[in-house]
């Protein structure tokens, strides 16, 4: 089983992605194991270098971003309706008994 995901920063993902396709290590195996990162994660980011790049599809890396951005504040968004959801009962609820 592995354990939690290592968060790598942009500069370091730029340089490995820089390393493999420039063949110094000899492919994506080698250029891993020579950065003490797995095989897998080299080739997510080599991908995601050719989507950024134009060269296949899928959301780019601004894309991605943008995405997760909205998701949050839609999740934010819909946390505050609920709260005034509650509250407007609530007056509703008082309203009536003042009555």
């Amino acid at each position: 089983m592995s354990g939690p995901a290592t968060r790598y920063p942009e500069e370091f993902k730029r340089e490995a992605v820089r390393l493999c396709r420039s063949g110094q290590h000899g492919g994506i195996d080698k250029t891993a194991r020579a950065l003490g990162i797995g095989r897998t994660a080299l080739r997510r980011w080599m991908h995601q270098d050719e989507i950024d790049a134009g060269q296949a599809e899928g959301l780019t890396t601004d894309e991605k971003l943008e995405l997760a951005r909205l998701k949050r504040e839609n999740a934010v968004l819909r946390e505050e309706r609920e709260i005034l959801k509650k509250a407007a009962a609530f007056f509703v609820r008082e309203t009536d008994r003042t009555r």
